[in-house]
């Protein structure tokens, strides 16, 4: 069970990081660009560097799981993150239907 669970964590964290990435692709400008390629790298040095601690092949530093780890800052910290690329993708989508 624990397996499939970890299994499906990382695909949600790869789907998440993709949209990201997506949103930095197709933003109306470059700065909404920078801050959703800058966010969807914070979420993959954070996913990569948390379960690769956990696996014991990265040092043990004090780097939360995103959504998934203890931690009332960090928590709120990656809300906001995701508000940022939302943010960006309705900017995005207000420009297109207006053209």
């Amino acid at each position: 069970m624990g397996f499939v669970i970890a299994g499906t964590v990382i695909v949600l964290y790869v789907i998440m990081i993709t949209r990201a990435v997506y949103v930095a692709k197709t933003a109306k400008d470059d700065m909404g660009s920078y801050i959703a390629i800058g966010i969807a790298g914070i979420f993959t040095f954070y996913m990569v560097e948390n379960i690769g601690m956990t696996m014991g092949l990265l040092p043990i530093t004090g780097v939360p799981l995103p959504f998934v780890s203890y931690g009332g800052s960090s928590l709120v910290t990656n809300f906001i993150c995701i508000g940022l690329l939302l943010s960006i993708s309705i900017r995005r989508k207000k420009a297109i239907f207006m053209d």
